[in-house]
């Protein structure tokens, strides 16, 4: 089911405010993630850096590991915005590991991930899209 219009501003403000959360003394890069379930509720999510690196991380990531230890498990839609020192610069696609993290919890060819710049300027890609041939629950046997 495609996002209405409001839907789409509403996740990319919670975005912005969640980019404002970001821990980046490193790379000063500050990402922000909103991630919208199949009943309406928003998580957000920050990236989070270590000095150490490979313990950072990613604002989707952030997003998806809240609302999973919260006890959801459907989404709809996610949004990410980043830029250097908080200010949108331009379209923040996601990592490979959290293309692989909503892999495990939504359905590729409904899934949708909103990468935007502004309100009016964003980009709507589908996780098929993202990342073809991802590998997934039923990839073992299993269905979640």
């Amino acid at each position: 089911m495609l996002l209405e219009r409001q839907e789409i501003l509403k996740l990319i403000r919670s975005a912005v405010e969640a980019m404002g959360k970001a821990y980046v003394p490193y790379s000063h890069f500050c990402v922000g993630a909103a991630l919208l379930t199949c009943e309406g509720k928003i998580y957000q999510g920050c990236n989070i850096e270590n000095a150490a690196y490979t313990p950072t991380n990613c604002a989707e990531r952030t997003a998806f590991f809240k609302a999973v230890s919260e006890g959801e498990k459907n989404f709809r839609a996610i949004c990410i915005v980043g830029g250097m020192e908080g200010v949108l610069t331009g379209y923040t696609a996601p990592c490979g590991v959290c293309r692989q993290v909503m892999r495990e919890f939504c359905v590729p060819e409904e899934f949708q991930i909103i990468l935007a710049k502004s309100e009016e300027e964003y980009k709507i890609y589908t996780l098929a899209q993202l990342l073809p041939e991802g590998f997934g629950p039923e990839n073992l046997g299993k269905q979640v």
